[in-house]
């Protein structure tokens, strides 16, 4: 088979011309912007897959051609297979002979740049494993008290009202709130902050404004950080043996605030709607037979927060679902499409619970490292508001509901909903705590092996500029070199040292009354 992009990519009617309203652009292929691949993004999946396959070639913004891969298995592939698709957007071929303009609307997506996310081989690994190791250092039931006493100040904000928008007065604030006690900068949470993160990603004429923003205030946060080390994220990063600069920390940080605001607000805004819309979701809670987490995790499979992550370059010619793949050719994970493929979900209304197998936070090494904290955050989230709320209602027609769509997401515009008028409840006073797990005392429960020697990473980033972020990206200072002393007196383990964790779960007696308290009161 051969390549169906016969067109010239980048020449597409002029702005003013009706045929930017039709689906189809040069060729025949199938748009995956404009109203009909946002309003009805799944009705395109489908005509996709009856028309190519599991593997279909669309057209980004400017009729740019790529590839959306459809099938369960082939974006499987697809992400574990970073020898044949690699993250490093630099191997595009549209951006070699200049068919994509650097002002591209999807520039700031592609726009190759000094974090994980772009690299593969041993710089992924080190740029990766600082982060996962520093996201190991949360303390998880602290983040989940955190997540409960956020929640409930968003609620005591309308919970007198008898009314309110669960978007924009809940699941856009909720998810920054948490994430700014996370990386240590509780008090840059701000309305700023929460629109500007909401901003950058849209393609507004303000979206460099709003990235800059953000940039910024990371960068203060690194530049104190580096003088005064704190436990938290950002502390944890920087004091990393990877040694990354300050730009790869800021870098990285910015990454994980988006990914993480974006898609955790979407997570929260979709299992809301369809506890409210889907008699099964309502009944189900109320009567016991299903937990607001595996409420998420269905979720996960039919609303995804993301529905397509761009993008993967092909290293060379292959194959891929039938279809010929040429080298430097872009490639989109289709992450909804594949939640729906039929070889895997033949039944739509199945009941997916316990089944981890979606692709909602993507697959193989670069699958999101922040899954489990997203998770809490919607968890934790819709469990405080129901118990607050138990007579929650939809306060407008489920047709009325709309969404803003990308070729990355699905964005629910409002959720208005009605109850009945509630006191404000009594929040815990005691300051915030930090987010690092607790020392744990070593001793006959230790089990120790030879540290492993942390190479001196080959990476040159000096004086690099982000390209997304013109004027706001932060200066390069040399990462201190690690120091060869011995362990503070701290209490931690030595390096090297592993240590059995503690049992987490609550006794069998409290999980009970747990069980219990939460069925006599609905949930």
């Amino acid at each position: 088979m051969t390549t169906p992009f016969h067109h010239e990519p980048g020449v597409s009617p002029p702005p003013q011309c009706p045929a930017h309203n039709l689906g189809t652009g040069p060729g025949g292929l199938r748009r995956l912007y404009g109203p009909e691949a946002e309003n009805d993004p799944a009705g395109l999946y489908d005509k996709l897959r009856a028309e190519h396959g599991t593997v279909a070639p669309v057209l980004l913004h400017g009729d740019v051609p790529a590839w959306l891969v459809l099938g369960h298995s082939e974006n499987l592939h697809l992400t574990r297979t970073p020898s044949q698709f690699s993250r490093d957007s630099r191997r595009w071929r549209a951006l070699q002979d200049g068919s994509v303009a650097p002002d591209h609307p999807l520039a700031p997506i592609f726009t190759w740049q000094p974090v994980c996310v772009f690299a593969d081989g041993a710089k992924h690994e080190r740029q990766r494993g600082a982060v996962t190791d520093s996201m190991e250092r949360i303390d998880t039931r602290g983040v989940r008290r955190h997540i409960n006493r956020f929640s409930n100040r968003l609620v005591n904000d309308f919970s007198e009202k008898g009314s309110a928008d669960l978007v924009s007065q809940f699941a856009e604030h909720l998810p920054m709130m948490v994430m700014c006690a996370i990386f240590g900068m509780p008090e840059e949470y701000d309305e700023r902050l929460v629109q500007a993160a909401r901003d950058m990603t849209r393609g507004t004429e303000t979206a460099v404004a709003s990235n800059a923003h953000i940039v910024s205030v990371l960068t203060r946060l690194v530049e104190r950080r580096r003088d005064e080390p704190a436990p938290d994220f950002a502390s944890w990063l920087v004091e990393h043996p990877a040694t990354m600069s300050d730009i790869e920390v800021v870098e990285h940080l910015r990454l994980i605030l988006i990914a993480a605001y974006e898609s955790t607000a979407n997570l929260i805004a979709n299992v809301l709607r369809m506890v409210l819309t889907d008699p099964r979701f309502r009944a189900r809670l109320s009567g016991g037979h299903m937990t607001v987490p595996e409420a998420v995790e269905q979720t996960l499979w039919d609303e995804p927060p993301f529905t397509a992550v761009f993008g993967r370059w092909a290293v060379g010619d292959t194959e891929l679902g039938g279809q010929q793949i040429k080298a430097g050719d872009a490639l989109l994970v289709g992450i909804a499409p594949a939640n729906t493929d039929p070889t895997v979900r033949p039944d739509l209304t199945a009941n997916m619970e316990g089944n981890r197998a979606h692709l909602a936070f993507s697959g193989g090494p670069h699958e999101c490292p922040g899954q489990d904290i997203g998770r809490a955050i919607a968890d934790v989230g819709v469990d405080a508001l129901l118990m607050r709320l138990p007579d929650l209602e939809l306060g407008t027609e489920e047709s009325e509901l709309r969404w803003v769509g990308n070729i990355m997401s699905r964005h629910l515009v409002e959720l208005p909903v009605k109850f009945a008028p509630s006191p404000q409840q009594k929040l815990d006073s005691d300051p915030l705590s930090v987010m690092a797990r607790a020392v744990r005392p070593t001793g006959d429960w230790e089990i120790s092996s030879p540290a492993r020697p942390v190479p001196e990473p080959a990476h040159s980033i000096a004086g690099m500029q982000p390209a997304h972020a013109p004027g706001a990206a932060p200066q390069h200072r040399p990462a201190a070199a690690p120091a060869e002393t011995p362990a503070p007196a701290t209490g931690e383990p030595a390096p090297g040292t592993a240590v059995v964790p503690q049992q987490r779960r609550p006794a069998a007696p409290a999980r009970l009354w747990q069980a219990v308290s939460r069925w006599w009161n609905g949930y």
